[in-house]
């Protein structure tokens, strides 16, 4: 956008006489500064390291666009496990274990908007949007894991392809645990060559997505070489007034198509993985009707990529099990987390667990379309086969300080 003011470049340290044209994080706070500790407490800040037991939080002023963020994770005295996220829960950097005086770099883009379309035109959003992290004018990273902690971090403007993403609260960035969604875990995947601008949000249609403005956002910010992920049904199938009979779905999916091609982008749409629903063999119901069926027409016959989720969902639901498949759904007792006098019982909405799976199934389905930012996946990323998921037993991140027994936004 012509209109929005050029981003700018950070060098801060956790030392206080950090030198090599580094700004030190010591005795600095957002509010005062621009940039520095936010949304709590600040971490013990020394030559060793900013350091914490619980999740803290670094904000540094920043307009709508892509920058690219190094950190600079361990610590000189002690040893840690770290993890990143940034903006509303968006996982950067998987937890990474450092010995005493040793310390690793972790290169990676995020991605930072605002609601405005143009000066005057705003995304029409939800009450729950108002103050979110992904809706401000700042970029926030979360350093949390057992001990969690890091001596650097650089901010600095980058030009990359970006990919979008267009979808419901089973694509969004969940603002509060225990809540998660695929999109929010898809940038741990991807390097410092390609961003992920999550546009989903909990209870859109692919018809609400257009009428609330927010196709018309991605649109003012996309460019030739980047990508639209599309993957909408949930909402789309319920009756009422959301509801978006199959025709219409159709012609939507046509739409978006023709805008991002339109723009030199690439389109690719993705078929909803299921709910959580077996039938007494053990074998997922399909619950979603014709939707997935009808985007898979489409995309044939637009000569669109398609990334399966509904099938893959499928083979993996049925794989790990009706038991082992709960721990991927936001299934939990009553009183496991605050406020929440009953307990969880959710079978669309997914846990980080479960979210990380299906993100890991969207990463494979990018490999075997052959997808150009294929080549952008990290180094080191195994193949995934949704037949032999991860067991819950090996899973790991740590918990996050924000949560929430109410369940996302649904029409």
């Amino acid at each position: 956008m012509a209109w929005a003011a050029p981003g700018q470049s950070y060098r801060l340290s956790c030392s206080p006489h950090p030198g090599h044209g580094f700004q030190t994080l010591a005795g600095t706070g957002y509010a005062a500064a621009g940039y520095g500790f936010d949304l709590g407490p600040s971490p013990d800040i020394s030559v060793a390291g900013c350091t914490a037991g619980q999740p803290f939080y670094l904000s540094v002023k920043e307009p709508e666009g892509n920058f690219l963020v190094t950190v600079t994770l361990g610590n000189a005295k002690a040893a840690a496990v770290t993890a990143v996220k940034a903006e509303a829960r968006r996982l950067m950097v998987f937890p990474l274990a450092t010995q005493p005086g040793q310390f690793v770099t972790r290169r990676f883009v995020v991605h930072t908007r605002t609601p405005f379309i143009t000066p005057t035109e705003q995304v029409h959003r939800k009450p729950r949007e108002m103050g979110d992290l992904d809706w401000d004018h700042k970029l926030t990273l979360e350093f949390t894991g057992e001990h969690a902690s890091f001596r650097r971090v650089t901010v600095t403007p980058i030009d990359v392809p970006t990919i979008y993403l267009a979808g419901d609260s089973t694509v969004v960035d969940q603002q509060k645990a225990p809540w998660a969604a695929w999109g929010q875990m898809l940038p741990a995947f991807f390097n410092d060559k390609v961003s992920v601008a999550n546009e989903a949000e909990s209870g859109e249609t692919i018809r609400s997505f257009v009428s609330e403005k927010r196709l018309d956002k991605v649109m003012s910010t996309m460019r030739a070489g980047d990508y639209l992920f599309i993957q909408f049904a949930h909402n789309d199938q319920k009756p009422g007034r959301g509801f978006v009979p199959i025709p219409q779905y159709k012609q939507l999916l046509r739409h978006y198509i023709a805008l991002a091609r339109s723009k030199g982008a690439h389109p690719v749409l993705v078929t909803s993985m299921n709910r959580l629903a077996f039938n007494p063999k053990g074998q997922i119901v399909q619950t979603l009707g014709d939707y997935p069926h009808a985007m898979r027409q489409v995309a044939r016959q637009q000569h669109v990529p398609l990334i399966d989720l509904n099938a893959m969902s499928k083979t993996l639901f049925e794989a790990m099990g009706p038991q082992e498949t709960l721990k991927a759904f936001v299934h939990f007792p009553a009183n496991t987390f605050p406020d929440q006098p009953k307990p969880l019982a959710d079978n669309t909405h997914f846990t980080s667990y479960g979210a990380l799976e299906l993100a890991k199934c969207v990463v494979q389905g990018i490999r075997e379309d052959h997808l150009p930012i294929a080549k952008d996946i990290r180094h080191g990323v195994p193949l995934f086969r949704p037949a032999h998921p991860d067991p819950f037993s090996v899973w790991t991140l740590p918990p996050d300080p924000f949560v929430s027994g109410q369940t996302p936004y649904e029409r």
